[in-house]
Order: structure tokens, then sequence, then C-alpha cells
């Protein structure tokens, strides 16, 4: 059983420019005091082509972590636009949390972004070169994909990673389902809307596409 269960997840600053930080409140559960750090990431997908464009936005760690329920913002600059293609700055993309223990995956939550003018003359007749400074983002907060991937809690990083790496890729090749089904990981308030996407650890960008 998983000894951290997100229970919420609340988008701040949004909808807002793309330059603009990003801001989300996470609230979860701790079932166990856990020694060792968390680690937060948070990830912009720059182009759905190719991963070589997602850019990493912040990591943080948060530990040792004691029993009970804990709240913070992870708060992390908007995307270089720079390291974006001009062709993928416009349109729809995809930011993910994710959260690690001893290098271990173990809960994923994605959301789709819309980046876009204003302006309804600027969204018929844009720029060639897309104006970075007049972009708006809109995260799609009503509609995030969850998905959870078993890992071992126990004390030996090593023994956890060796179990997860190998076991949990031959259980999603063979279609059996690390990734879990994740209704109840959030609460409040969207109990019903969280999905479970299964094959989001090596191609995120393209089944969040797919999905959306």
């Amino acid at each position: 059983m998983a000894k951290i269960q997100i229970n919420n997840v609340v988008v701040l600053n949004n909808p807002a420019l793309f330059t603009s930080p990003l801001q989300f409140e996470i609230t979860f559960d701790c079932t166990e005091n856990l020694e060792d750090d968390l680690e937060w990431k948070l990830t912009y997908v720059g182009c759905a082509e190719s991963q070589a464009y997602d850019q990493v936005l912040d990591t943080i760690y948060v530990g040792p972590v004691p029993e009970g329920r804990h709240m913070f913002v992870f708060q992390a600059d908007a995307p270089d636009s720079s390291k974006i293609p001009d062709k993928d700055l416009i349109g729809a993309t995809v930011v993910l949390i994710t959260c690690s223990y001893h290098n271990q995956e173990f809960i994923r939550v994605g959301y789709f972004v819309n980046n876009d003018y204003e302006s309804e003359e600027m969204k018929e007749n844009p720029p060639e070169k897309p104006d970075i400074s007049l972009v708006h983002r809109n995260i799609m907060a009503d509609q995030p994909r969850v998905t959870r991937f078993k890992i071992n809690w126990g004390d030996n990083p090593k023994g956890g990673e060796g179990e997860n790496g190998e076991g949990c890729q031959n259980e999603m090749e063979a279609g059996e389902g690390s990734a879990v089904q994740d209704t109840d990981s959030m609460l409040e308030p969207l109990p019903s809307t969280f999905k479970d996407v299964h094959s989001m650890d090596e191609s995120s960008n393209v089944e969040m596409e797919m999905a959306f």
C-alpha cells in the first residue's frame, strides 16, 4: 500500500500570462513516518513529438515526512520559450507533477495546458514569430490525469530501485497494470474527474495528447 496519498491539488495563478510562474497547492497524506525525502518534480512538455524539448521547471525535496496531512505550494518559473519550437508555443501541451521516493516514481499528475492569444484578431491572424509576451496560459485544472505506480517503500533504496525498475516495466509491457486506478487520491473537489493513464511513464507527452 502506498504510504503517500495525494489528497488534493489546487492550480493557482490560473489562467495567467505564459511568462508567469506556475503554482500548485498540493495536499497529501502520509500514513507512516518516512525518514527520507520525497522528490517532487514539475515538468513542462515542450513538444508532443519529442521529449528532447521537455523542461524540468523545478525539483524540490520534502522530508523527513511525519505521519499526517501536509500541504505546500509548489512554485516554478515559466518554461524558457526559446527552448520550445515556435510551432509548439501556441496550442495544447501538458504539464506534469511527479513524486518519487528512493528514486522510484510512485505518482504522476498531468494537466493539459492551452496557450493562446487573448485578442481574437491575433488568434485569427497570429504573427509568424509568436509574441510570447502576449500569450496566455490556461491550465485545465478540472481535467487532471493521475497515474500511480507500485513501488518498494522499504528502507533499502537500491533494492527498491531494482525491484521497481524491471518489475514495473515488465508489468506494463505485459499489460498487467503497474499503474493503478486513482479515482480516490484527490477527494475534494474532484472525486469523479480524475482519470488513469496507464502508459505515461515513457511517452507521457504523446499519451496525454491522445487522451485529449
